[in-house]
């Protein structure tokens, strides 16, 4: 052979594994970008919105791999990483109505699930097919998980009230975390996901729960319209404050356990259909 020949022989061998490695370093960008989407429309009384989410964790390095190797591993047995959110800020108060145009109104129920009264709360909603919050208590949720699945099944968010509904400011930070905490694993169990949303009980907060609530990657929301459900003062008057008190962007407070809520339940079947002859959207906040 000519040694031009071999020369010529030689360029054609490097153009070859030049343009393998150029598929290579395609092939991994392709296997290492991606990322994650999605947004807020809940506000507080200063006009804070709630977090942006990120990209998640990078993956770790795993061992070298053999040319040959990676050559003969399809693509396809690549899994995408798990990501989670970005943590919110830490808050300095709750958030207290819904940022959204029109005639819409958000209803929140606290200290369930409670069987005997849960199920007919679900019920009229699914009825009406409009979504509530429901802000649940541990120790009532770890014996009436089906009624958490029931719940998310129906497309209501599910946040955390606490375990056993203390008053938080009373609390060291320990305890706080561990109100919060337990409660969050439980649902994230439960649910294949972490709650997004907490209240404080008796709407207590105090600067450690929202700090432990922001590090548990959630956001703190309030009332705008109480019901006052809870003492118990007859099935009109609860419809009068909610007809009463209707206008957009108030969250209303009512309650599906914690004591005799059958008037909360009476309460509901009357003023939800009224409220939506009258216009209103019944919502939830999106993060």
């Amino acid at each position: 052979m000519k040694k031009d020949q071999m020369l010529s022989s030689r360029r054609s061998m490097l153009r070859i594994f030049a343009g393998l490695g150029g598929v290579a370093i395609t092939a991994g960008t392709l296997l290492t970008e991606r990322a994650g989407t999605g947004g807020a429309a809940a506000e507080g009384p200063g006009g804070a919105s709630a977090a942006r989410p990120a990209a998640g964790p990078a993956v770790a390095a795993g061992p070298p791999v053999k040319a040959s190797a990676y050559r003969l591993q399809p693509m396809t047995a690549y899994t995408p990483p798990r990501f989670r959110r970005a943590l919110p800020p830490v808050r300095q108060q709750p958030f207290l109505r819904l940022s959204e145009p029109g005639r819409t109104m958000v209803l929140t129920f606290d200290d369930g699930p409670d069987p005997r009264y849960t199920p007919d709360i679900l019920s009229t909603l699914r009825e009406y097919d409009v979504p509530a919050m429901f802000f649940v208590c541990g120790e009532m949720a770890t014996g009436n998980r089906d009624l958490l699945r029931e719940m998310a099944d129906d497309g209501h968010v599910v946040g955390n009230h606490s375990w056993t509904h203390p008053l938080i400011p009373k609390l060291p930070p320990s305890r706080i975390r561990a109100e919060l905490g337990r409660t969050s694993e439980l649902i994230e169990k439960v649910l294949g996901m972490p709650p997004l949303w907490y209240r404080a009980p008796f709407g207590a907060w105090n600067k450690r729960s929202f700090e432990i609530g922001a590090e548990l990657g959630m956001e703190p929301l309030a009332w705008t319209l109480d019901t006052f459900d809870w003492t118990e003062p007859g099935t009109r008057s609860i419809v009068r404050r909610v007809l009463d008190g209707a206008e957009p962007g108030v969250v209303v407070l009512s309650h599906d356990a914690g004591g005799d809520r059958s008037q909360s339940v009476a309460a509901l079947r009357s003023y939800l259909p009224r409220l939506l002859d009258e216009g209103y959207r019944i919502t939830v906040p999106r993060r």
